[in-house]
C-alpha cells in the first residue's frame, strides 16, 4: 500500500513500535532541535548548546519520562554519535547520579539546574586507567576532614587516574566521581561525590587533567583525571541513605561495601536501558542506507550485467537481515524500557549479589545483558552494511563508519560486554549445579524456521542445554580454587551468558508480533521476526550443533529458510523503509545522493 494511502492506525502502530510510545509533537521537536544548525563557535561552548537544545524537548525531571528520555538518545546517536555519547554521560550517568543519588541541597539543586540548562557538561568518571576490572577495586579516595565537614578526594598514584570524556576545559564542567569515603581511617566503600572539574578559566585547584586521548572510532574529548586532596563540600557526598553521626558513627542502609557498591552503581541501568533503543535506531538508520543502496546500484558482473545488487542472494541475506536483526533491537528496546521502570519502581533495599568479573550484573543481570547484547548486535549490522555498500559505507557523509565506531566502542565502555557474559554465563551454570533439572524444554515438534516462533523456541531450549552442560562440567571438576576451576570454562560461560541475551530478544520480537493490531503491518513483521530468527541461528550454528540443540540438517536447512524469508520481506520494503529511515537532514538514506550532495567541482582552463 502506497505511504499516502496507508491507514493512519496502522502509520501509529509501527511508529510506537519504532519510537517507543511518544507523541508525535514530541518528536517533532526532538528533530527541530537535532536539525537546527549548528551554533558558532567551536569546543566546548558548541557542544553545551547542543546539549542544551537536545534536552530542551524534555521535561524538567528527566527520568519521569523513560521513553522520550531513551527516543532522544536514539535520534541524537543518528545525527551524531559523538553528540550521543556526551548525552548519555551527561543525562543518565551524572545527572542520573545527583538525581537518584543526592539530597534536596540548595548546591545539588544548582548544578542539577546547570546541567539541565546547558550552563555546565556533565561528566562521569568511573574507571581507573591503571588496572583491569578497577570498578570492583576503586582506589581513589574522599576522606572526610572532621574539623569542616569537607571531603578530600584524592588520587593516591598514577594506576588510580580516571579516564573520561572530560577534556572540554573552556566551558564549566561538573563530574560525578566513584571514590571510598574514608572517616577516621575506615574505608566505608565506593560512593559517588560531585566535583566541579573546570570553570571559564581552565581546571579547578585540586584537579589535574591530563592532554588530549586520541580515539578515532569515537572522537571526544577523552583525557585522564587526578585529583590533588581537592575540597568537596559536604552536600555534593550523594549518600544515598548513609548518614555520618555528630561522635562519627557511620550508618549505610547498603549494609555492606558490596551492597554499597551496587547501590552506587545502579545509575547504570538507565544507560542500559537506554543503549537498545540507540543500538536500535543506528542499525534501522544503517539497514535502511543498505538496502536503498543495493536497490538502486546495478552491477555489471559476468552472471547477470545490469541487475541491482539486491538481485543477488548473497546481499539479500546481509542486508535484510540487517533489517531484520534491527527489526529485533527495536522490539528490545520496549523489552530494555519496560525493564528499567519496573526496577525504577522497586524498593533499593533488597538482597546483594555476588559480584564476579564485574559489578554490572550484580547490579542488574537483564539489563547488563541487554546492553552487552545490543551493542554487540548493532556493531554488527553497522560493519555489515558499511561493508555492503562498497565505497560509499566508508565516506563521512554516510555516517555508517560512526555508528559502526559508537557501538564498537560501547563493547568495553558502559560495562565491559564480555565481562557482563562471563558473569551471566557462570551465574546460571553455579545456580543449575546446585539443583538438578533434566527436563527437556519445549518438547515435541518444532515449528518451522519459516515461523516467528521456531527460533525463540531454539533458543529457549538451547540455553537450557547450554546451562545443564556447563554445570556438569564445572561439576566434573577437582579444582578447589574458583579459579582453577572456571578458568578453562570461561569461554564456554560467555556463549551461555549471549544465549541468555539471545533468548532475551527473542521474547521481546514474540511479544511485540503479538501485540501488533494492524493485519497489513503484521503481514509485514512476521517474515522480519522470522528471518532474525534464522540469521541469528546461523550465527550460532556451533555452539546449536555441538550441544545437538539443533542437527546439522537443521543447520543445512537455514539457506533456503533464509532466501524463502527474503522473498516474503521484499514486497514489504516501501512501508519498512518509510517507517525505519529517520528524516533526511538528520542521517542520508541514499548513499551515492549523500556524496554527490557534498561534493563542489573545479573546471581546468575557465578563466
Amino acid at each position: 500500500m502506497p505511504p499516502a494511502h496507508r491507514p493512519t492506525a496502522a502509520r501509529d502502530e509501527m511508529r510506537r513500535l519504532v519510537h517507543g510510545p511518544c507523541d508525535p509533537a514530541f518528536l517533532s521537536e526532538l528533530h527541530k532541535a537535532l536539525a537546527t544548525d549548528a551554533p558558532a563557535g567551536s569546543g566546548g561552548r558548541q557542544l553545551l548548546d547542543r546539549l542544551r537544545r537536545l534536552g530542551e524537548p524534555l521535561p524538567y525531571d528527566l527520568f519521569d519520562d523513560p521513553a522520550r528520555l531513551t527516543a532522544a538518545h536514539a535520534w541524537a546517536a543518528v545525527a551524531d554519535p559523538s553528540l550521543c555519547l556526551a548525552a548519555l554521560v551527561h543525562h543518565l550517568l551524572c545527572l542520573g547520579s545527583i538525581v537518584q543519588l543526592g539530597g534536596d541541597s540548595v548546591d545539588l539543586t544548582s548544578r542539577v539546574a546547570a546541567l539541565r540548562s546547558g550552563r555546565a557538561k556533565g561528566v562521569y568518571l568511573i574507571t581507573e586507567a591503571g588496572q583491569a576490572n578497577s570498578h570492583l577495586a576503586t582506589r581513589t579516595r574522599a576522606e572526610l576532614d572532621p574539623s569542616t565537614g569537607e571531603f578530600v578526594l584524592h588520587t593516591p598514584d598514577e594506576a588510580a587516574a580516571k579516564f573520561g570524556s572530560a577534556g572540554t576545559l573552556d566551558v564549566p564542567q561538573t563530574a560525578v566521581v566513584p571514590a571510598r569515603l574514608v572517616t577516621g581511617g575506615t574505608d566505608h566503600g565506593v560512593f559517588a561525590f560531585v566535583a566541579d572539574l573546570t570553570g571559564d578559566g581552565g581546571a579547578l585547584p585540586g584537579v589535574e587533567i591530563s592532554s588530549p586521548i586520541g580515539l578515532g572510532a569515537l572522537p571526544l574529548d577523552y583525557v585522564q583525571v587526578r585529583f590533588h586532596h581537592a575540597r568537596l563540600p559536604h552536600a555534593h557526598w550523594l549518600a544515598d541513605g548513609a548518614r555520618i553521626a555528630p561522635d562519627g558513627t557511620f550508618h549505610d542502609p547498603a549494609g555492606s561495601a558490596a551492597g554499597r557498591l551496587q547501590r552506587t552503581l545502579r545509575v547504570g541501568q538507565g544507560l542500559w536501558a537506554a543503549m537498545p533503543a540507540v543500538a536500535a535506531a543506528t542499525s534501522r538508520q544503517a539497514a535502511v542506507q543498505a538496502v536503498t543502496y543495493a536497490q538502486g546500484r546495478r552491477t555489471q558482473g559476468r552472471l547477470a550485467p545490469g541487475v541491482p545488487l539486491l538481485t543477488y542472494r548473497t546481499q539479500q541475506r546481509a542486508v535484510l537481515g540487517a533489517l531484520a536483526d534491527a527489526f529485533a533491537l527495536s522490539c528490545a528496546a520496549h523489552g530494555a524500557r519496560a525493564l528499567w521502570e519496573e526496577s525504577r519502581n522497586a524498593p533499593a533495599e533488597g538482597s546483594v549479589t555476588e559480584m564476579g568479573f564485574s559489578p554490572w550484573t550484580a547490579v542488574s543481570r537483564p539489563l547488563a545483558a541487554y546492553k552487552a547484547a545490543a551493542v554487540r548486535l548493532a556493531a554488527r549490522v553497522t560493519a555489515e552494511c558499511q561493508r555492503r555498500c562498497g565505497l560509499s559505507g566508508h565516506l563521512d557523509a554516510n555516517r555508517l563508519a560512526g555508528y559502526h565506531g559508537f557501538h564498537h566502542a560501547f563493547d568495553t565502555a558502559g560495562g565491559d560486554s564480555q565481562l557482563i557474559f562471563y558473569d551471566i554465563g557462570s551465574a546460571l551454570a553455579e545456580a543449575a549445579g546446585r539443583k538438578a533439572d533434566d527436563r527437556k524444554t519445549d518438547a515435541g515438534t518444532s515449528p518451522s524456521p519459516l515461523s516467528p516462533g521456531w527460533w525463540p523456541m531454539v533458543v529457549r531450549r538451547h540455553r537450557h542445554d547450554l546451562t545443564r552442560h556447563l554445570a556438569k562440567r564445572l561439576g566434573g571438576t577437582e579444582a578447589a580454587v574458583p579459579f582453577e576451576a572456571w578458568n578453562p570454562l570461561l569461554e564456554d560461560a560467555g556463549v551461555l551468558g549471549e544465549v541468555y541475551a539471545d533468548s532475551l530478544i527473542a521474547e521481546d520480537v514474540v511479544r511485540a508480533l503479538a501485540g501488533t493490531q494492524d493485519r497489513d503491518l503484521a503481514r509485514a513483521l512476521r517474515p522480519l521476526a522470522a528471518l532474525h530468527g534464522v540469521m541469528a541461528a546461523r550465527r550460532r550454528s556451533g555452539s546449536l550443533l555441538a550441544l545437538e540443540t539443533l542437527r546439522p540438517a537443521d543447520i543445512q536447512a537455514l539457506s533456503d529458510a533464509a532466501d524463502r524469508l527474503c522473498d516474503e520481506v521484499r514486497p514489504h520494503l516501501p512501508l519498512l523503509i518509510e517507517a525505519f529511515a529517520h528524516p533526511a537532514d538528520l542521517a542520508p538514506t541514499d548513499c551515492d545522493t549523500a556524496l554527490r550532495t557534498t561534493l563542489t567541482w573545479t573546471r581546468g582552463g575557465t578563466a
